[in-house]
């Protein structure tokens, strides 16, 4: 069954034409990713195919199913900003999800009487497996506070309310733009195993290879206006780009020679989750073989000359930070090494922004010192972006810091040329910064920390709004670069290729040093703390007879019911610790209830997960 079809779409900003005469068709059960240079028409593209910008050309045409729903995620979700939390999430004409709004908005204004009542509709609707449902998915991207108004969230809390609102909604079609960032690293991989649902149709927009080789079938390119269709995942796509452009006599051989070092690495990279049969492994080592067997190109290596780093380089002596009960860091005490490279992860809130303030003693600890050597020329690259002036024009951002970086051997780069290595042309040059896209803008920011050349690179969710053009660069840049690297990334691919070992913080103020790559990291902490595959849980649903189904059903509605009661006496505990005027006596009975309710609740879901993974 086809989900979309268009035909003859064309897209242009007045003498800028993003693309011409575009044919595009998906069907059922395709996941598809699309991948394109900053700038030239992606989240266009996405918008007319959801409707929200008209195509032009005469013959064009954009058609999707009519019996289907649509969800489109936007990088910059849109919702009311006057609406709270739970009123963008079950924004639904779906009865049963209004149903479970009213439920969740009676446990918020603690209305005892409506809860029950709401209670006995649910349980006569059978609905309490669509609650736990929407329970689990809040938890996994970390919603709690439903009562909150939009407007006071940040960017990444938006894209998981949406996010949210899409797996509650359930749509059969699904148009995804970079729907992994500002997710942790738990959260992405959560993600992926719910798209991998046969019954999803997807069409996204990602810049995280990982997510394309796990998720997707389908990879389509945006190039010089026209689409290129790859059948397959990530590596598939690198060799069939890499074998069309040596058939086309593409003229651009340094992103040739990058495409081919990444499929290299790619064959390194560690086994997606039951994604890669040992045959496919084997057909893609005989491509790669019998593609390099015919290649006489050099490669292209870019030996920057950084300064001297001398023998002392960072030292952290026992540093401690806290923000109010909130512990960063607890004695953490490090000397980095000349040339280390070192990856920071951890989930959100855990405080790896900070702790990279503290080491750049832009942050004072509370205890311990930070001692930088007299050689340590840092390079930070914020996450907050490109601070220039928007009314400069783009070489003039890169001529500002510097004219040129020094290479080996006396040689120089020009800031023109290492604009041009990082995909701007020589016209695109003389742009203004406030006409750029958002990740060319966050492109230029990263050519002016390298253009300063440090020592000391430090580089803070670099891969945010990067296209996957940029990313390759850039890495082939890093595996080169002659100073210490730090990277603060969720991008799994990236840290697996340029890291060497992690710190890895935990949010309760502890760094664990682990020798290896993230894939290695994710791999022994899921032999020490094994979940249970789809493919597990399939095998084991067969050896469950029907009655036991029913004895879990019941006994997930039941706990469901209990950690509702208990949530509401939570709050109505917590409500009487508001009183002034209470007794010494009176506060200390109150707070022994409150933690016999907490230690109940605790006990509850833990035992309703155990049930729900059953």
């Amino acid at each position: 069954m086809q989900y979309l079809n268009l035909e003859h779409v064309s897209k242009s900003y007045g003498e800028k034409v993003l693309f011409n005469d575009l044919n595009l068709t998906i069907s059922k059960g395709e996941k598809i990713a699309l991948i394109a240079r900053n700038g030239t028409g992606k989240s266009t593209l996405l918008e007319i195919i959801a409707g929200e910008q008209s195509a032009e050309g005469e013959l064009a045409k954009v058609h999707t199913a009519n019996d289907i729903t649509i969800y489109y995620l936007r990088q910059d979700p849109d919702f009311d900003k006057d609406a709270s939390v739970i009123e963008a999430l079950y924004n639904s004409d779906n009865p049963n999800i209004q149903l479970l709004k009213a439920y969740n908005e009676a446990l918020i204004l603690k209305d005892e009487a409506k809860v029950e009542e709401l209670m006995i509709q649910i349980d006569n609707n059978e609905i309490w497996s669509l609650d736990a449902k929407v329970k689990e998915t809040l938890f996994r991207l970390n919603i709690s506070d439903l009562s909150q108004k939009i407007s006071s969230l940040s960017g990444g809390q938006k894209k998981r309310v949406a996010l949210a609102k899409m797996i509650i909604d359930e749509p059969d079609f699904i148009i995804l733009d970079e729907p992994t960032n500002h997710l942790d690293l738990d959260m992405v991989e959560w993600l992926e195993d719910y798209l991998l649902n046969d019954r999803l149709t997807i069409l996204m927009v990602t810049h995280d290879r990982y997510f394309l080789e796990t998720v997707c079938n389908q990879i389509i390119e945006l190039e010089g206006g026209n689409i290129y269709t790859y059948r397959g995942g990530y590596s598939d796509y690198l060799v069939k780009k890499a074998a069309r452009q040596e058939n086309d006599a593409v003229q651009h051989e340094k992103l040739k020679q990058l495409y081919k070092k990444e499929l290299d690495w790619v064959r390194r990279m560690p086994q997606g989750r039951g994604t890669k049969a040992k045959s496919r492994v084997d057909k893609f080592d005989e491509i790669k073989t019998d593609y390099k067997s015919h290649q006489k190109e050099e490669e292209i290596k870019l030996h920057v000359k950084s300064s001297r780093l001398g023998g002392k380089i960072l030292e952290a002596h026992y540093i401690s930070k806290a923000f109010g009960d909130t512990k960063i860091l607890t004695d953490f005490n490090y000397k980095f090494r000349k040339y280390e490279r070192v990856g920071i992860v951890g989930n959100n809130g855990t405080g790896k922004t900070t702790f990279i303030n503290i080491l750049t003693q832009k942050i004072k600890p509370d205890s311990g010192k930070i001692i930088k050597g007299e050689t340590v020329t840092f390079g930070y690259y914020k996450q907050e972006g490109l601070p220039a002036d928007t009314n400069k024009r783009v070489i003039d951002v890169i001529r500002d810091i510097a004219e040129f970086i020094p290479l080996d051997k006396g040689k120089k780069l020009t800031a023109e040329s290492l604009l041009e290595r990082f995909l701007f042309p020589r016209s695109q040059q003389q742009v203004y910064v406030s006409k750029l896209s958002g990740g060319e803008r966050r492109r230029l920011y990263l050519l002016s920390v390298l253009m300063a050349n440090p020592n000391f690179l430090i580089l803070d969710e670099p891969t945010n709004d990067l296209d996957i053009m940029t990313l390759n660069i850039l890495e082939d840049y890093l595996m080169d670069f002659p100073g210490c690297l730090i990277v603060v990334s969720h991008d799994r691919f990236l840290l697996d290729k340029l890291v060497e070992h992690l710190f890895i913080l935990d949010g309760s103020g502890n760094v664990k040093d682990y020798n290896g790559r993230y894939s290695d990291f994710r791999k022994e902490a899921k032999i020490k703390a094994p979940s249970t595959t789809k493919n597990q849980s399939s095998n084991e649903d067969k050896n469950i007879d029907i009655k036991e189904k029913k004895r879990i059903k019941n006994k997930i509605s039941s706990l469901e019911k209990k950690i509702s009661q208990l949530e509401l006496k939570k709050k109505q505990i917590e409500e009487k610790f508001l009183d002034t005027t209470l007794s010494i006596e009176k506060i200390n009975e109150l707070s022994t209830s409150l933690e016999g309710v907490k230690t109940e609740l605790e006990s509850c879901e833990d035992e309703w997960i155990e049930y729900s993974e059953m």
